[in-house]
C-alpha cells in the first residue's frame, strides 16, 4: 500500500523536555503514558510503517515544552537534511501561540525552515478536567485571531485539534480567514459517545465541511476508542467522507500515540478495508495525494 503519513510525532527525551512524558501518568484521554515515556525516533517509526510503501511524512509537534518550539523544528529539519534520512520528515507542523505579541517574529522563525508546512496550537477543552489540555478558549479572544491572520502571510496552514463544542469557534474562525487552509485533527475527535455528544459532534463536522478552506485527518480514533475495531470505527470514517467528500479527506496514523491501541499495519489495513467500495482515484487521495497537496509536499 502507498501512503503518505501527514500526522505523527517524533521525541527524543535525552535531548528534549516533553512536560506530558516527564513520567508516566494515566491520561483521561491517551490512557497508562507509560510505553510512550520512552524515545520515539525517525528509525523507530520507520520500523513501524515498514510494511507499506510510505512515501512522505508530515510531523506534528509533540508538545515539547513551549519554550522549546523552534528548537523542536531545527531539529527535525535536521534529522529530514541527514544523510539516509530520505527526508523524512518532509512535512512540520510546529507549535506557535497565535496570541503572543511577538506572533510574526515567530512564524517567520518557524517558516525560515525549509519543510516547515503549518502551526498547531492545541485548543481541547471539555467541561471534564480530566481530557482538557488547555483553559482559555483562545478562538473567541481577538489578539489570538489577529495573531491567525498572519499565517497566510508566512504560508502557513493551521492543524486545528479540539472538541465538538468548540467546533462553532472553530468554523467562525474559517469563515473569518479563508485564505487559509485549516486541517482538522483527529477527525473531530468524538470523545463525547452518548446522544447529545454524537449530535454536537456532527453537527460541529457539518459546520466544518461547509466552509472549503477547511479538511480533515481521519486519524486518532484510538484515544477516543481504546479498543477500536473497524466496525466501531466504521460511521466516524465514513461519516466524515460523506460530508468532507474523499477530496478533503486524509487518513493518518496518530503514532506512536495510537501504538497504544493498534500496530501500524492494523490501523492501515482498517482504512483499507473502510474504502473498498471506493474508486482507485478516491483511495489514491485519501492514503496518499490530499496529503501531497493539502501539505505541499
Amino acid at each position: 500500500m502507498r501512503i503518505v503519513d501527514p500526522h505523527h510525532h517524533l521525541w527524543d527525551r535525552d535531548l528534549h523536555h516533553y512536560p506530558w512524558l516527564a513520567a508516566p501518568t494515566i491520561s483521561g484521554l491517551v490512557g497508562d503514558t507509560t510505553p510512550l515515556c520512552r524515545n520515539y525516533l525517525l528509525a523507530d517509526f520507520m520500523a513501524d510503517a515498514a510494511p507499506f510503501e510510505l512515501t512522505r511524512s508530515v510531523h506534528l509537534q509533540a508538545e515539547m515544552a513551549h519554550d522549546l518550539a523552534l528548537a523542536e523544528t531545527c531539529w527535525l529539519q535536521s534529522i529530514a537534511d541527514a544523510p539516509g534520512s530520505g527526508g523524512f520528515p518532509h512535512g512540520i507542523v510546529a507549535y506557535a501561540d497565535l496570541a503572543d505579541p511577538q506572533v510574526d517574529r515567530i512564524l517567520e522563525a518557524h517558516a525560515a525552515f525549509p519543510n516547515t508546512r503549518g502551526i498547531r496550537q492545541i485548543f481541547n477543552r471539555h467541561r471534564d478536567p480530566g481530557v482538557s489540555f488547555v483553559h482559555r478558549d483562545y478562538m473567541r479572544e481577538n489578539v489570538w485571531q489577529q495573531g491567525f491572520g498572519r499565517l497566510r502571510a508566512h504560508g502557513l496552514s493551521f492543524d486545528m485539534q479540539l472538541y465538538a463544542p468548540q467546533m462553532a469557534d472553530g468554523a467562525a474562525t474559517a469563515r473569518r480567514h479563508p485564505d487559509t487552509q485549516i486541517i482538522i485533527n483527529h477527525t473531530g475527535m468524538p470523545v463525547d459517545r452518548d446522544l447529545e455528544g454524537l449530535t454536537a459532534w456532527r453537527s460541529g463536522m457539518c459546520a466544518f465541511a461547509a466552509c472549503p478552506n477547511v479538511a480533515v485527518k481521519i486519524s486518532g480514533l484510538g484515544m477516543v476508542d481504546h479498543h477500536w475495531t473497524v466496525e466501531s470505527i466504521r460511521p466516524f470514517v465514513l461519516e466524515t467522507i460523506d460530508m468532507f467528500g474523499t477530496e478533503r479527506c486524509l487518513f493518518a496514523s496518530n503514532f506512536p500515540v495510537d501504538r497504544l491501541y493498534s500496530d501500524y499495519a492494523g490501523l492501515w489495513r482498517a482504512f483499507d478495508i473502510l474504502t473498498t467500495g471506493f474508486s482507485a482515484d478516491e483511495r489514491a487521495g485519501l492514503f496518499h495525494d490530499n496529503a501531497l497537496r493539502l501539505y505541499r509536499l
